[in-house]
Formats: C-alpha cells, sequence, structure tokens
C-alpha cells in the first residue's frame, strides 16, 4: 500500500451565520442571505476539494469541548439535530455524515504512542456540535466524503498557552503518521475564527449587513498582520507571534485547530491562498488554504517536520 498524503489544509471558519446565510435545506431558519464575502470564499475552497478528490476530510473543532483527552469521533454514521446554543434562532441543522472510524482509530493510538490522552468516542447517538458541521458543511455540502472528527482538548486555555499548543503539535504529528500508514488522501480543516472580540447583542435583523464590522480595530489590524505573513508565506513568523496573537486578539486559534494542522502538514514555509475574510458579529475571520499537492508537498514522510 502506497503511503498516504496530505493534499491540502484549509482555515476553515465556522460562524453557523454562514450557513444560515446559504439557506441550504438542511438548516430550518431562512435567511435573506448576508455575510457574502466569507460565504462565496467558500465557494474557491469547495472548488478546490473537487479538483482534489480527496479520501477524507479531518476537521478541528474548538466546539467540541473535551476536558480529559484528546476525542475521535468512532460511530460509522452520525445523525442527528444540531442546534447551536448562542444562536438557535439561525441554526437548526439536520446533519447526516459518514465517519471513517479506520483512520479515526489510527489517529487515537497514534496520539496515545506519542504521550497523549486519546479516546474513541462510541456513542451512537451523539449529537456533532455545530462548529464541526458548519465547517465540513460550507467546504463540501454534498456531504459525500468521509469525515474524522476531533475534539478540542482545551489544554492552550487550562496550560500556558504555549505549553497548550505544544500538545496540539503533537496531536497534528500522531495525525500526520496515522494518515501516511493509511494510505488515505486527506484534506485538513482547522474550523477557527482569528481574532475572536464580539459584540453581545444581535441586530433585530442578523443579515443586516450595515451592523457587522469588526468589533475592536485593534483585533482586525492582528488578523490583517496575521493574514499577510501567511500569505507571503512567512510561516516561521506567524508562529513565532502566535501567542502574542492570541492573547491580544483573542484569537480562536488558541484552541489549537491551526497548530494541529500546521504540525500534521510538516510546517510548510508555504503561502497561503486567500480567498476571502469578513467579521460575523464582529469576529474576525479569513479562509485560507495551504495546497501541499500543487506545491508537491503532499507525499508523507515517515518523520513528521517540526516548527521553525
Amino acid at each position: 500500500m502506497k503511503d498516504g498524503e496530505i493534499l491540502s489544509g484549509f482555515l476553515a471558519p465556522h460562524p453557523p451565520h454562514l450557513v444560515y446565510g446559504e439557506n441550504p435545506p438542511q438548516n430550518e431558519p431562512r435567511s435573506r442571505g448576508g455575510w457574502e464575502s466569507l460565504r462565496w470564499a467558500y465557494d474557491h475552497v469547495r472548488e478546490s476539494i473537487e479538483r482534489l478528490r480527496p479520501d477524507v476530510l479531518l476537521v478541528h473543532s474548538p466546539h467540541w469541548i473535551t476536558q480529559v483527552g484528546h476525542h475521535f469521533l468512532g460511530v460509522p454514521r452520525l445523525a442527528g439535530r444540531s442546534v447551536d446554543p448562542i444562536f438557535p434562532d439561525l441554526f437548526r441543522y439536520d446533519f447526516g455524515m459518514d465517519v471513517d472510524v479506520e483512520l479515526a482509530e489510527a489517529c487515537c493510538e497514534e496520539g496515545r504512542k506519542l504521550g497523549l490522552v486519546t479516546k474513541m468516542m462510541r456513542n451512537p447517538k451523539f449529537r456533532v456540535d455545530y462548529g464541526t458541521i458548519t465547517t465540513l458543511h460550507m467546504v463540501r455540502p454534498q456531504w459525500d466524503i468521509p469525515v474524522v472528527g476531533l475534539s478540542a482538548n482545551n489544554t492552550p486555555y487550562y496550560l500556558d498557552t504555549k505549553e497548550g499548543l505544544k500538545e496540539m503539535d503533537l496531536l497534528g504529528k500522531a495525525t500526520r503518521e496515522a494518515i501516511r500508514k493509511s494510505g488515505r488522501r486527506a484534506v485538513l480543516l482547522a474550523s477557527n475564527t482569528l481574532s475572536h472580540w464580539h459584540f453581545h447583542e444581535q441586530p433585530e435583523v442578523p443579515e443586516d449587513m450595515s451592523k457587522e464590522h469588526p468589533a475592536r480595530y485593534d483585533g482586525y489590524l492582528w488578523d490583517i498582520r496575521m493574514i499577510e505573513l501567511m500569505r507571503k508565506g512567512r510561516m516561521a513568523d506567524v508562529f513565532e507571534l502566535l501567542p502574542q496573537f492570541i492573547d491580544e486578539a483573542f484569537a480562536e486559534v488558541k484552541s489549537g485547530a491551526f497548530t494541529w494542522m500546521h504540525a500534521a502538514m510538516g510546517y510548510p514555509q508555504l503561502a497561503g491562498k486567500f480567498h476571502g475574510y469578513g467579521t460575523v458579529i464582529g469576529t474576525g475571520n479569513a479562509v485560507m488554504e495551504w495546497n501541499l499537492q500543487e506545491a508537491g508537498l503532499s507525499r508523507l514522510e515517515e518523520t513528521a517536520g517540526v516548527a521553525s
């Protein structure tokens, strides 16, 4: 069997407003649009996924929170209704997904070998979190590619940020090795917002874009600074600044998906393709892609890369 490949990685934020604005049949509430700059950015992601034809999508969401260990979806088929606890008026989504349990178990085992606490989620009635569902819907609304879902252990929140992100680095290396051994052609999805300062009251009409703008100017400036570095491929600088960015912009990348993804990819010093930026209730969201296949970097070595 050939070694697996990581075809591409996407920064793929998960505001449920994007699903609401799109009006897919799975979501009960109806809108008159909104957040087009981000929704249309995802059109480029969908086109890329179509060209890449991956065997599996791996997504790490900050809204599947597990305090003890890193958990992996471990049920072949999961379906139900996901309701956003903050925005139930916008997101009541009927989901159905096939899970690549074999790869999930391999990720779980490789993580354990590296000293992480890992566990498989075997509850057949598990209600998948809205972050996972929103990201998966926005990248592949057909729901025809099996997935591996990873939980947010939240170590960066109850440990020192740098210490917590080191654990996410290990999770990424474990994911990389599991994909390599599996022979799968994989795409990684970091379900993260950038700056996370937000408004605390929703407009009367949620999709009224005249009310949408950055919640804080300093958060916006940080977002643009980091996006510009990523667009130029200065990823070593991105990771050097990441703890400060997290602290000063209240950035959601603290939950670890961004670090997990780049660790799995081997920290390529590769320019990210910028697909779009926009705010949702004031938070900063960028849709970006690191296409390893195009760069000739998708084949995986047995030893994972380390951060610069």
